[in-house]
């Protein structure tokens, strides 16, 4: 069994944080690292947007910012993620998290961070991955919906999966009221799923992420006694 990320020492796991827009999952971060207890420390919000809302917000926190405008690259992925990974070392950053990164990543980018690499969706995967979830889980007709965290693979929303939190469809549900229950459950499971990667309690084995986890409860999925 391989330990998908292991902490470097006894202080806290330096993460960076990739978002496009507001950033609401990744204002739940900067909640949670505010903690001195939690064992991540959010040193760095990256957004491939210059007006992307959620920096303000970082810089509000006091955690340091900084833009690579992907429209600048003009289709030139590989010069993107290099500069990404430019700003990824020089803050020394061991963790990214992304939080409605809107960008899809190469391959390469994908391995070099692959058990380091984290991701939340809003629906429960391998169910409706991409967009407009909660319109297809809508108009499938399920009756749970919900999120996931999970380790980003190269496939678009695949990978192993951390935690999963699901919320019931209602009979009066439209794509509104139901993206607002699973985002509220988003803002409780990504911190949690985060403290777990960071506290080095996530193993991998046959493609599938194990979490050994104390007081883990309700709606946080498959952790280990």
């Amino acid at each position: 069994m391989q330990q998908a990320f292991v902490p470097a020492g006894p202080g806290r796991a330096r993460v960076a944080v990739l978002i496009s827009g507001r950033g609401s999952n990744m204002a739940a971060l900067l909640a949670a690292a505010a903690d001195p207890a939690y064992p991540a420390e959010v040193v760095l919000v990256l957004a491939n947007k210059a007006g992307a809302a959620g920096l303000e917000t970082a810089r509000a926190a006091g955690v340091a910012t900084a833009v690579v405008e992907s429209r600048g690259f003009k289709g030139d992925r590989a010069g993107f993620e290099a500069a990404m990974q430019a700003e990824l070392d020089r803050h020394g950053v061991e963790l990214v998290a992304l939080a409605g990164f809107m960008r899809v990543l190469t391959e390469g980018f994908v391995f070099s961070w692959f058990g380091r690499l984290v991701n939340i969706h809003p629906s429960l995967l391998p169910s409706f991955p991409g967009l407009e979830t909660h319109e297809r889980a809508l108009a499938a007709g399920v009756r749970l919906h919900g999120c996931t965290v999970h380790l980003v693979s190269p496939g678009v929303d695949e990978g192993p999966i951390l935690a999963q939190a699901a919320v019931p469809v209602l009979a009066d549900d439209d794509a509104d009221s139901l993206a607002a229950r699973v985002l509220a459950q988003e803002h409780r499971l990504y911190p949690a799923a985060l403290a777990w990667l960071a506290a080095g309690r996530v193993r991998l084995e046959g493609g599938r992420a194990l979490v050994v986890a104390d007081g883990a409860q309700g709606a946080l999925a498959n952790p280990l006694p």
